[in-house]
């Protein structure tokens, strides 16, 4: 039998204030499992694992609103999955304390020995002290961009999928350098056969370290030790002229502050019979996701930017081709049929519009508006237009 509890009684039994569960409750965060006959809002067992891990949570340092996106699906069915997700930030978050307290003993023992301060040693505590929202922002992006692809992994009508898909297009024969700008996750590599691996020099880089720590991560330590990771900025590349046969850059090249610039390093370190692969996407690349939200408040944008509009498939050309003399275009045929609210939710949730402020105290509405058009409809088609521009000097 299952065990309830009144509001008094729950908080109590978690050592926290009363006004507390109510104020998350206001929130959406942390809603009672019923109301009884008499007006009392009761709390079960399994509430009290909801409120473990927005506790949990908002001392690792996240927001209300960022919460309040992690936890809107979980179930108890979900604690092994969100106590190993809680162990990794723990963990994180534990290495940047080492960090802080090295750090903090270096400088006392210079003003204790010296009786000087270190301003460079001071400079590097608040680097430091700083670092903690840096790991918050890693975190939500590394797990934005994984619940981005695992929509497209998990409902594209194409079965062969876009990174496998994206391999084939590259041709690696003669290959002995290879440099991939804008790694992510490092995805891309994830079911790369042995035989493209094997006798060359892979480097993964960049511009977040939290990135390529989950490069390295979600290949595992075996064909982790295949590659190079480096944090680095395509703008100003690290490297001498024509040092690299093949270079990658797979959905990365609209985020580059300066894309000329960026074009003309990769050009500069791309060896004469080199190849440059840029994947991007083109004005109808999920177009009814945005119908979608705006249908439901036409207040929301699901990017600050039209990414396509910065380098897309419709013009990306006219932006290569004074870089490089041959660019060939090729398209990947797919689309989505997403048949349940919360992939579609978590991936509306994750873009980098405004969406949160408006969406966030609205989510189980927006949740059930979504669920209305799966029923009538069976599911919700979705358009994508993605390809890749293979370009030679």
């Amino acid at each position: 039998m299952d065990q309830y509890y009144t509001t008094g009684e729950f908080a109590r039994m978690a050592h926290v204030t009363i006004r507390t569960i109510r104020y998350y409750d206001k929130k959406g965060l942390l809603k009672p499992s019923f109301i009884n006959e008499s007006g009392y809002r009761m709390y079960s067992d399994e509430d009290f694992l909801k409120l473990q891990k927005i506790l949990s949570l908002k001392y690792l340092g996240f927001s209300l609103n960022e919460i309040g996106n992690m936890t809107i699906h979980d179930t108890s069915a979900d604690i092994l999955k969100s106590l190993k997700m809680q162990i990794g930030l723990v963990h994180k978050k534990m290495e940047n304390l080492e960090q802080m307290e090295k750090a903090l003993q270096n400088t006392t023992q210079i003003l204790e020995e010296t009786n000087q301060i270190d301003w460079t040693g001071i400079l590097n505590l608040i680097h430091l002290t700083d670092m903690e929202k840096m790991l918050v922002e890693q975190y939500k992006n590394g797990e934005n961009l994984n619940i981005r692809i695992s929509l497209h992994e998990q409902y594209s009508q194409n079965k062969k999928g876009w990174f496998p898909w994206l391999l084939e297009q590259m041709d690696f024969d003669g290959a002995r350098r290879i440099l991939e700008i804008g790694c992510g996750n490092g995805q891309l590599w994830k079911k790369a056969e042995p035989s493209v691996l094997k006798g060359k020099y892979i480097c993964l880089s960049d511009l977040s370290d939290g990135m390529i720590r989950d490069a390295a991560e979600n290949l595992g330590e075996e064909k982790a030790s295949c590659f190079d990771f480096r944090t680095l900025d395509c703008q100003k590349l690290p490297f001498p002229d024509a040092e690299y046969d093949r270079i990658i850059a797979n959905h990365v090249l609209f985020y580059v502050q300066n894309l000329s610039r960026g074009l003309q390093e990769i050009s500069r370190v791309l060896s004469d019979d080199g190849v440059f692969y840029c994947s991007t996407y083109g004005k109808g690349h999920m177009k009814e996701i945005t119908d979608l939200v705006q249908e439901f408040d036409p207040q929301i944008n699901l990017s600050e930017v039209a990414l396509y509009t910065i380098f897309g498939l419709d013009h990306g050309e006219k932006q290569l081709k004074p870089y490089f003399g041959s660019v060939e275009k090729r398209i990947y045929e797919d689309s989505l049929w997403v048949d349940r609210p919360e992939p579609l939710l978590d991936y509306i949730l994750s873009c980098h519009g405004n969406q949160n402020e408006y969406l966030y105290p609205r989510q189980r509405e927006f949740k059930e508006f979504l669920e209305k058009k799966i029923q009538k409809y069976g599911g919700i088609a979705i358009t994508k237009e993605a390809g890749v521009f293979i370009c030679r000097k």
